[in-house]
């Protein structure tokens, strides 16, 4: 049977993600280190994980409302006031989510057309080009750069911007580059928004993981609050990864949609799930200052030793990611990273996987114990000292 052409052409001229050759290589390597994974190395904490077992232990087994349970969506209410000075209505404009991505899904298919374009500055997260072509979309590709700090400009925005757009991406805290948007740069691209009538869709999944200030939603921006879509969880900010919760907010009338698709796809988020996350609403904020403590500390002893061993590395501000530009190495990212990881046994991700703008750099991921930074470290320079070596004889 010719599967080509049973499967949708559109799904098979998506390419796959480009982390997970990789994770394939790495695989029945023995000592090897991944700094890939974007993922807390932290365990979900005890009074959350608890919290999940005793619902199941008193029987709390069955659907929940299509949106969530009232009670996590006012808990998330009130977190979104406490943490970022957001006001959500937990009974109209907030939607439980299984994780982030199926809320950018959502999103994504309740406001785009077919033909319609979506701007996504990059490097940023991999599901949003291929997510935006699903929903019959056209990704518009915006290289975002180190000397900018790697934020989105006006400039960059209007020349982005067609009688098609419809939709801009906002990453930020970015992965991978750890860029953030402060409130002057989003104040400098609301007017440009709003002349233009475009949406936003605002990816926060790491809006907890910053350093040195406060996060800033474009939702806080008084003329984006009605045109802007917030997607957050539980992923990153609560070591909840693997529970897969996360939700939406966003004006009424839209999260209205969006909930009608989510009751034909996904019926409701895990029942267990959101008793844990119930738990971390109300009582998680100290585990936050935690992590994010322990974050910072890496994040510092990184970006100190990638630049002491010949790597210029942009100081991130968010999540927890570094992103060191690696054309110094005389490598392309794709060959850094594949020679690295086989002369040295530590994986980092390439650039180019979070799209245009990326060749050059490569992504490392901190949420990872100190022991292993500072054996990639000590790596990284041997691998760096030989490859100069080697072209210093081939020269």
């Amino acid at each position: 049977m010719n599967y080509d052409q049973i499967i949708s052409q559109k799904i098979q001229n998506i390419k796959p993600s480009g982390i997970r050759k990789f994770f394939d290589i790495m695989e029945g390597m023995t000592g090897a280190i991944s700094l890939g994974i974007g993922e807390p190395d932290f365990v979900t904490p005890e009074h959350i994980r608890k919290a999940g077992i005793c619902s199941l232990e008193q029987g709390h087994t069955k659907y929940t409302s299509n949106a969530g349970m009232l009670e996590l969506r006012q808990e998330i209410s009130k977190y979104l006031r406490r943490r970022f000075d957001l006001e959500y209505d937990g009974t109209n404009q907030i939607l439980v989510t299984v994780g982030g991505s199926e809320a950018i899904d959502l999103a994504l298919r309740v406001l785009v057309n077919r033909g319609d374009e979506v701007i996504i500055p990059v490097p940023s997260f991999v599901c949003y080009g291929p997510l935006t072509e699903m929903a019959g979309g056209v990704p518009v590709y915006v290289e975002l750069t180190a000397e900018n700090g790697f934020r989105l400009t006006p400039e960059q925005l209007k020349a982005a911007i067609t009688p098609r757009t419809k939709v801009l991406v906002l990453p930020f805290p970015s992965n991978p580059t750890g860029g953030i948007m402060e409130r002057q740069d989003l104040e400098a691209i609301a007017q440009v928004l709003v002349d233009n009538d475009i949406m936003v869709i605002s990816d926060e999944i790491y809006a907890e993981l910053t350093y040195g200030q406060r996060h800033v939603s474009p939702a806080n921006i008084p003329q984006l609050y009605d045109r802007t879509v917030v997607v957050n969880g539980f992923s990153k900010s609560h070591a909840m990864t693997g529970w897969r919760m996360g939700y939406v907010c966003g004006p009424a009338p839209i999260l209205q949609q969006m909930l009608k698709l989510h009751q034909f796809g996904i019926m409701s988020a895990p029942t267990t799930s959101q008793y844990a996350a119930i738990e971390a609403m109300r009582s998680g904020d100290e585990d936050i200052a935690h992590m994010k403590e322990e974050y910072d500390r890496r994040r510092r002893y990184l970006v100190e030793n990638l630049n002491r061993i010949g790597l210029d590395c942009f100081e991130p501000k968010g999540a927890f990611y570094v992103f060191p530009c690696i054309r110094s190495s005389g490598l392309s990212s794709d060959e850094f990273c594949e020679r690295f990881l086989r002369e040295e046994k530590v994986a980092v991700i390439p650039g180019t996987a979070f799209g245009p703008g990326g060749e050059g750099y490569v992504r490392a991921c901190y949420a990872s114990s100190m022991r292993d930074l500072t054996e990639s470290i000590s790596r990284l320079d041997n691998f760096l000292q030989n490859l100069r070596r080697k072209q210093g004889q081939d020269g």
